[in-house]
């Protein structure tokens, strides 16, 4: 017999007065006041026409997958977690919980204490959410929100398909790697064939469904109809501002000079620009002669944390809210309240776009370094990435990039498979080549340094904007290290714990202090996985002159793939893998070197960005005789040709022809030894 969907408030009445008895029946509490006005907000939006026909796909679709196609905005992110929850509480949660995942962890956060809000419960009980370095659920959570990243690694490391009886794929138009990836393993799997009959709901936009559709085998498919009433209505400025920050202040307050009715969203490019837009904001609202309260200013961006919070709170009175985000909101949240769109029609990207975006997003698989993907792919015990299911194959010199970069990490045996190092490799939740600099301080005694260095580069890289005066300058040049970024971020996070972690103190040196205390939690993440998988630890040392050198040895055992050399004595630097030539980014603790020094003649670097300026961040010189002595030998030899590959093995030849003259030097030592005796 079929399974019905639980009679809720919203079946039963629409005000607390005609069901003032009426319970929520996921904690058996009676709903509150705040329940039903957030219920006419739910009723009135597009999507909830398609509630029943949506519950009956889930309950009866052939294959266990329902894909949702919708607009932007019809209220899929938040309905359909929902339905999702009614659907498994006629089941009585037999088969476990329901899980949502987001591209971005911020979505995955703010969308969680939006159904929270919409559904009456208490976050972090019957509803949750799992990030980095903050998992905000119990043993009885029922509805999950979870970044796709973090799902693709449970998924790798189980059996089956992990504790949800319930997979609701949202934003899958995102086209994240984790995303894709999560699809073409529950694709292979055949999700008919599993103990319980788990479901999965592919939710996206309306441009992608043609593929999703063949894709999936053309799965019971719900279409949200479009909003009915007008378009909004566009006003352009005459003239492109010079400072959108400034522009998109003064529109806002020509907003609240008119008193027209509604919240405002501000789209900026960037978390900078987010932060002098409402530093700005908050400065100049005071000033205006409002009759009502004064508009509250809100920042949206990853690094607000659990302060999002705020953006849907009932302000005082009745007070306008102003919310300053970037692209990342059209992911995050939505507000019924908003009625006013404010955009600098700007979006940053580390890589060159054309003038034009695409309409949608190109698939990261297709771009991404898939080391960690393949790396997560064969503990999964798939020999054979390439044989994989995939919305869009990656090229097959990616996958073959990747496996070679693997090898050279010493992550596969002579059989392609994971070797003891890479199962290791691939239980942190690093970069492969950041988790195999982690592991080899160990052998060099520097385990302390490396553990603030790897959570430092993951969550907190350094300074978030330039420095607004002289003094804030100063300030960050007290920070840096005469040893490079890598060392400078040491610095910082050591400052960071003896200010006890200040916020003030981190707004006076442009750190982000959300990031900051994010660093000090997967550093102690990764210090208790170490000890799970008993990997010696080492007492903090760093300043010494032998510590320094054993930070640079772990950091180059993992990160010699990513040297470049400078070709000129100008700076400018061409990578040893690629035929690119990069800059150093304008944050380098190099190039804020008072008096000017001449630029280091080989680095060690983070991240590579190509666009008009190709960019290096987080850069640390090295000697070539340490990349010589540490980089596998036949990674030298396979580099493409330059002068840089020439320099190395000529160095290669030199030190081994030392090393050959001083062995047997000690032989015939030791050979006259035993004459004399």
């Amino acid at each position: 017999m079929a399974s019905q969907p639980p009679r809720l408030a919203e079946e039963c009445s629409s005000s607390p007065r005609e069901s003032e008895l009426a319970v929520n029946p996921f904690d058996g509490l009676p709903f509150s006041s705040r329940y039903y006005e957030l219920l006419e907000q739910r009723r009135a939006l597009p999507i909830w026409a398609a509630r029943f026909t949506f519950l009956e796909h889930l309950e009866s679709s052939p294959t266990g997958v329902v894909l949702v196609s919708g607009e932007p905005g019809s209220g899929k992110s938040t309905q359909i977690p929902q339905w999702c929850a009614e659907f498994a509480l006629a089941r009585g949660f037999q088969n476990g919980q329901v899980t949502v995942t987001q591209p971005y962890p911020l979505a995955a956060l703010s969308l969680a204490v939006q159904v929270a809000d919409e559904m009456d419960l208490t976050l972090g009980h019957e509803v949750g959410y799992s990030i980095p370095q903050e998992n905000c659920t119990e043993s009885d959570t029922l509805l999950r929100f979870c970044w796709d990243r973090l799902l693709l690694q449970e998924v790798a490391s189980s059996r089956g398909v992990g504790g949800w009886g319930v997979l609701v794929l949202d934003e899958a138009q995102e086209r994240s790697v984790a995303s894709d990836s999560l699809q073409g393993l529950l694709r292979d799997i055949k999700l008919r064939n599993l103990p319980g009959d788990p479901k999965v709901v592919v939710v996206t936009d309306p441009a992608l469904e043609p593929k999703l559709q063949a894709f999936w085998g053309n799965p019971p498919t719900v279409h949200i109809p479009k909003e009915p009433g007008g378009s909004p209505t566009p006003v352009y400025r005459d003239t492109i501002p010079i400072d959108p920050v400034e522009a998109a202040c003064q529109a806002v307050l020509e907003l609240c000079q008119k008193e027209v009715p509604g919240d405002v969203l501000v789209y900026l490019s960037s978390e900078e620009e987010i932060s002098l837009c409402c530093e700005s904001l908050s400065r100049e609202v005071g000033t205006l002669a409002l009759p009502g309260p004064q508009p509250r200013v809100l920042p949206l961006h990853p690094g607000c944390g659990q302060a999002i919070q705020a953006v849907y709170e009932d302000t005082d009175m009745g007070a306008r809210k102003v919310v300053v985000t970037h692209w990342l909101a059209d992911f995050s949240f939505s507000l019924p309240s908003i009625h006013h769109v404010i955009d600098s029609g700007l979006e940053l990207r580390s890589s060159f776009l054309e003038l034009e975006a695409p309409p949608l997003p190109q698939p990261r698989v297709c771009e991404e370094n898939l080391s960690p993907l393949v790396l997560l792919l064969k503990r999964r015990q798939i020999a054979e990435p390439g044989e994989c299911h995939f919305l869009d194959r990656p090229a097959p010199e990616a996958l073959m990039q990747a496996l070679e970069d693997l090898d050279y990490l010493a992550a596969l045996d002579d059989d392609g498979d994971l070797s003891d190092l890479g199962v290791i490799l691939s239980e942190f939740p690093l970069s492969p080549e950041l988790a195999k600099a982690l592991l080899a301080s160990c052998e060099f005694d520097c385990v302390d340094e490396m553990l603030t260095l790897a959570a430092m580069l993951t969550v907190a890289p350094g300074f978030t904007r330039p420095p607004l005066c002289a003094e804030e300058a100063a300030l960050r040049r007290g920070l840096e290290h005469p040893d490079g970024d890598h060392s400078s971020l040491i610095q910082v996070y050591e400052a960071f714990i003896q200010s006890g972690a200040n916020e003030a103190w981190c707004q006076a040196r442009g750190l982000n202090w959300a990031a900051l205390c994010q660093a000090c939690k997967l550093r102690g993440e990764l210090q208790e996985l170490m000890q799970q998988i008993e990997l010696p630890l080492t007492q903090p040392a760093f300043g010494s002159e032998q510590n320094r050198r054993n930070l640079q040895k772990a950091l180059v055992s993992g990160y010699f793939l990513k040297v470049a050399r400078d070709t000129d004595g100008t700076g400018n630097y061409l990578l040893l893998t690629h035929k690119h030539v990069a800059q150093l980014s304008s944050n380098c603790c190099y190039q804020n070197r008072r008096p000017p020094a001449r630029p280091p003649q080989w680095v060690l670097y983070h991240s590579f960005s190509i666009s008009k300026d190709n960019c290096l961040s987080i850069v640390s010189e090295i000697q070539p005789q340490m990349l010589v002595e540490l980089a596998p030998p036949y990674f030298l030899s396979n580099l493409p040709p330059s002068e840089s590959r020439d320099l190395l093995n000529q160095l290669r030849k030199e030190m081994a022809d030392s090393s050959a003259e001083s062995e047997s030097s000690s032989i015939q030592e030791f050979r006259d030894a035993c004459v004399l005796q």
